[in-house]
């Protein structure tokens, strides 16, 4: 079987998963990871029976493929340094900090010809891959996100932290250019944005509406999908959807039929999805995939840009909102 040498960079409470991961993938040979906190290294490295490297330009010495998960101000430093070397990356998500880091990165990408991917992992949420098997067309997108309060996500505001999330899936799902956004923020118990609203309109007219909170006291993932003749609502947390669909419409027959009062159509329900699957597993085992057989990678770098484009816009306005808000109170 072939292999490629992998490894992972940052193994802090995400950077752990990879490195399981990693581990288990039959095509990955897993050759060690770096992190800068050494005592928490030699630690793992005794854990996972792996070697610890005590420098990035060791690691690049022996790795042909790297996760990076590192904290998002640190990605395009790393990211640029192991791509220098010619090692295909995956770099969580945001891919950069900034906009022009992601424009250089993908400049550096081709120059060296190398893979880079970005870890927007709910395009491998099972509940989004069904819906591969129906013709979408989006008239309209809600989508909510809220999590609980986490100190380790305060680095960057609710829009890169979790946003970005349904700003990468309806920009997938909609497959339009954005002609207007709208945003509002509030910054409740950090110096960010804990919780915003943006309404995205596209050049087709499609519209997402999306909700992301981290001060919220029940968790909760939720996607809907409205188009002509049918209706998506994905429970991105369950990774299952219930799919409800005109009986006359495009896409896979089966399902319950129920009729729609005297118009003489019926409705089509299904519940789509694996809640078994892991979707970082899927993630990885795509970017090992792509790198060994030279196919292309999930998420491009030129998506992932698009995204934070997109996640930085809606952040400028939402602080603006809050500075605005500030003022009129007096704080």
């Amino acid at each position: 079987m072939k292999q490629i040498r992998t490894a992972v960079v940052g193994v802090g409470a995400l950077g752990r998963h990879h490195l399981r991961w990693l581990s288990q993938i039959p095509q990955s040979q897993l050759i060690g990871f770096f992190d800068t906190d050494h005592e928490k290294a030699s630690r793992y490295a005794v854990e996972y029976n792996i070697p610890a490297f005590r420098s990035l330009a060791e690691l690049a010495g022996q790795a042909q493929a790297v996760s990076i998960v590192v904290p998002t101000t640190a990605h395009f430093e790393t990211a640029s340094f192991l791509i220098e070397h010619g090692i295909h990356c995956l770099i969580e998500k945001p891919v950069t900090a900034r906009l022009d880091e992601a424009r250089r990165l993908k400049e550096l990408a081709t120059k060296k010809g190398v893979k880079v991917t970005v870890g927007q992992i709910e395009r491998f949420n099972p509940a989004v891959q069904a819906l591969k098997a129906y013709s979408l067309k989006p008239s309209f997108i809600e989508a909510h996100r809220l999590a609980a309060f986490d100190p380790r996500g305060t680095d960057v505001a609710v829009i890169l932290d979790l946003m970005i999330h349904d700003i990468d899936l309806a920009l997938s799902l909609v497959q339009s250019e954005i002609a207007d956004i709208q945003a509002s923020a509030v910054a409740v118990i950090s110096e960010q944005a804990d919780i915003a609203n943006a309404r995205l309109t596209f050049a087709n007219g499609a519209v997402a509406n999306l909700t992301a909170s981290r001060i919220s006291l029940r968790a909760m993932r939720k996607l809907r999908v409205f188009q002509h003749s049918g209706y998506f609502s994905l429970d991105l947390a369950e990774k299952q959807a219930d799919v409800y669909r005109l009986a006359s419409g495009a896409g896979p027959q089966e399902g319950m039929r129920v009729p729609l009062g005297k118009s003489g159509q019926d409705i089509l329900y299904t519940k789509v999805g694996d809640a078994s699957k892991d979707m970082l597993g899927s993630e990885l085992s795509a970017f090992v995939d792509s790198v060994l057989n030279d196919t292309p990678v999930a998420v491009t770098l030129d998506e992932a840009t698009e995204a934070l484009r997109v996640a930085l816009e809606v952040e400028r306005i939402g602080l603006r909102s809050i500075a605005g808000f500030m003022n009129q109170s007096g704080r």
